[in-house]
């Protein structure tokens, strides 16, 4: 499964929003510095899903606020 996520670092209160298009906007309280935003928006998105952390992977958008999350729900 891909969703397109959006990522709003450094947020006072984490959560994931739902739009109405299917896509999820992130709030992590990381900085996006040294990767520990993306490491912080895998480990919520597993926790989100149930899957462990390997599952979860950025398709695109790295080191940008739009990103392509691939989920891998059949393993």
């Amino acid at each position: 499964m891909q969703k397109r996520v959006k990522v709003k670092p450094n947020s006072k209160n984490p959560r994931i929003l739902e739009e109405d298009d299917g896509s999820l906007t992130v709030y992590l309280k990381s900085l996006p510095v040294d990767g520990k935003a993306n490491t912080e928006l895998i480990k919520v998105l597993a926790d989100k899903f149930d899957v462990p952390k390997s599952y979860v992977r950025i398709k695109s958008g790295l080191s940008s606020r739009q990103k392509l999350i691939e989920i891998d729900l059949d393993s």
